[in-house]
């Protein structure tokens, strides 16, 4: 699928660039076939409720072992091991965004691993938080790289009424109206959903349980 920027960048960039997006691994990161492109997007939940700073340097070097030239990550809800401000520099091979934003290649990319979940990492569970949070996202942010989703959209199973996505974070979106909101968090909503303003991308890698059954989500993003 291709999806085309809203702005162009001052200097000189590639006609397209090729994003490739994937959630949810769980340390299974080195069973899935990652296809090549300019741009890795990791949203969040690389470890299984880790602590441990061993898998995340196994996660580090397989980051490294990846051919494309730029990679960001967002933590989840179980990455508890770079709640640890100090462990964060283990992540050297990608840029780790941590309610933050940051550009490349003309795009400007704001990230966050908060959930409304109470007692999981990074997630705050008063609404009035995340509104303030959210409110921080810059409005020409392009591409919003969230761990969870927002209300309403890829948000629940095949046959639930239950939405596991946060208002405020839809709130901000619609506010903001980045060209691609890319997440995970719920395994079941894998999927798209291409709206006029937003290409919505829900890139969890698992499926029933935790086995990595999906595949990573390819998508050509056009400079002009």
């Amino acid at each position: 699928m291709s999806v085309r920027t809203r702005h162009s960048p001052a200097r000189r960039s590639p006609d397209s660039l090729t994003i490739v997006l994937v959630s949810d691994t769980h340390a299974s990161h080195r069973e899935v076939e990652v296809p090549n492109g300019d741009l890795l997007i990791h949203a969040g939940d690389f470890t299984m409720d880790s602590r441990n700073a061993e898998n995340l340097i196994d996660f580090n070097d397989w980051l490294g072992e990846l051919p494309h030239p730029f990679r960001i990550v967002i933590p989840g809800n179980h990455d508890f091991v770079v709640e640890d401000v100090s462990r964060r520099q283990l992540i050297s091979n990608a840029i780790l965004l941590i309610n933050q934003g940051v550009e490349i290649m003309g795009l400007k990319i704001w990230g966050s691993p908060v959930t409304p979940l109470f007692g999981e990492a990074f997630g705050i569970a008063f609404d009035r938080d995340r509104a303030e949070l959210y409110s921080r996202i810059p409005s020409d942010a392009d591409v919003l790289v969230t761990h969870g989703p927002p209300y309403g959209i890829l948000d629940q199973a095949p046959g639930s009424e239950y939405h596991a996505g946060c208002r405020q974070l839809l709130d901000a979106v619609r506010r903001i109206k980045p060209i691609l909101h890319v997440f995970g968090h719920v395994h079941a909503g894998y999927g798209t959903l291409n709206t006029p303003d937003t290409l919505f991308v829900n890139a969890a890698l698992p499926g029933a349980g935790f086995e990595m059954s999906n595949p990573p989500l390819v998508f050509r993003m056009s400079r002009h």
